[in-house]
């Protein structure tokens, strides 16, 4: 054995993790340059040596569950995370230059993947399990829940920011009566969604959300009833919170409420991780409570933070199954090396979940405060 396969095993006992051990669990290595590449490049070694082959696990979810526990993260530190660190603090990563960036690379690699991926209304984000079991209801449910929280009614004028292909906006205004303008910067997106919403009350932009204003698109000086924004905040970066809080401030109404659902950490960060930003969520960032806390100051009281983030491991099963029982249909479009790139990236995800590493938000602002108290839902 060698001193530095020595080293990753005694990184990896208190997980109870093994070499080329038995259990679905253990990692099972084809290459020995794997541990260098580890010790050398941190999460991004990881994959890409997955991706290339180097490794594998019969079950990756649980696998990362146990180094998540563990915090394996703070014992391994790449030679270029200062260099990572560095950049991150002095470029807007996150610009409007760069913000069509992960619509190009991610939301745009095809809608046939994500068509047999995710549910029947294709929803690319945490549904809500409570009292149900499958993820076409769990998705329904999130969207049943957002609505009752923020009081939607007929005739409600609604912004989504990060509309994907229109799956809240379809619901909204089918079940609601609503009428929803909805915001991404994925080509694709909106050409689907365009389709899936025809004949619906719902216009869909391809834009940044520090360029809208509601008063191109309800008439001047009108604003909208409320604003909802699904699993859009973690692309928008620690720099650009606080804008991104004025914007929702500026174009809703003096009573309107404001629901965010996203993703959160337990920490505060200033970047994303290395692996997923080069390959699946490019520039994206996961924020924290104090990031979130900070960037409403003065702007909006916190009426509701409801945490159901141990839902989307179930939900990053649920796709992981849908990706690997249609893998057939699509796989001429891609290659062996993509399959294991998205299998990482969902398995890995479901793990971070599990281990409560990572949380799924949904907060409700109003901006003066829900006269007599906000009524809470779950």
């Amino acid at each position: 054995m060698s001193k530095l396969q020595e080293k990753i095993e005694n990184l990896l006992a208190p997980a109870d993790i093994k070499i080329n051990g038995d259990r679905p669990w253990d990692i099972q290595v084809h290459n020995e340059a794997l541990y260098r590449r580890v010790l050398l490049h941190g999460s991004i070694g990881f994959g890409e040596a997955y991706m290339d082959g180097w490794w594998d696990c019969k079950e990756i979810d649980e696998m990362i569950r146990r180094v998540f526990a563990i915090d394996i993260l703070k014992h391994i530190k790449p030679w270029n995370a200062v260099g990572t660190l560095l950049l991150t603090l002095t470029s807007n990563r996150q610009s409007k230059q760069r913000a069509f960036q992960v619509g190009e690379e991610h939301y745009d690699a095809g809608n046939d993947l994500y068509e047999r991926m995710l549910d029947k209304n294709m929803t690319y984000t945490c549904g809500y399990w409570k009292d149900t079991n499958n993820l076409d209801d769990a998705q329904i449910a999130k969207y049943e829940l957002a609505c009752k929280k923020i009081g939607l009614k007929t005739g409600d004028t609604v912004l989504d920011i990060g509309c994907g292909w229109g799956s809240f906006a379809k619901f909204a205004t089918e079940r609601c009566g609503a009428k929803v303008v909805g915001l991404t910067v994925s080509k694709e997106q909106v050409v689907l969604g365009k389709k899936r919403c025809a004949g619906l009350d719902v216009v869909f932009h391809l834009q940044d959300y520090r360029d809208f204003d509601a008063s191109t698109v309800l008439g001047a000086g009108k604003k909208f009833d409320h604003i909802v924004s699904f699993g859009m905040f973690e692309h928008v970066g620690y720099k650009n919170y606080r804008v991104y809080m004025e914007m929702v401030h500026k174009n809703l109404k003096d009573d309107g409420l404001f629901l965010l659902h996203t993703i959160g950490g337990n920490k505060t960060v200033y970047s994303g991780d290395p692996w997923m930003d080069k390959y699946i969520f490019k520039n994206g960032m996961i924020p924290s409570v104090a990031q979130i806390g900070k960037s409403v100051e003065k702007l909006f009281v916190m009426e509701d933070w409801h945490n159901f983030g141990a839902d989307y491991d179930k939900i990053l099963m649920a796709w992981h199954t849908n990706f690997v029982s249609h893998w057939d249909e699509i796989k001429d479009q891609y290659n062996d090396r993509f399959k294991r790139m998205w299998d990482f990236y969902l398995l890995s995800c479901a793990g971070s979940f599990r281990s409560r590493y990572i949380q799924l938000w949904q907060v409700v602002l109003s901006k003066h405060g829900v006269k007599g108290g906000y009524g809470r839902v779950t």
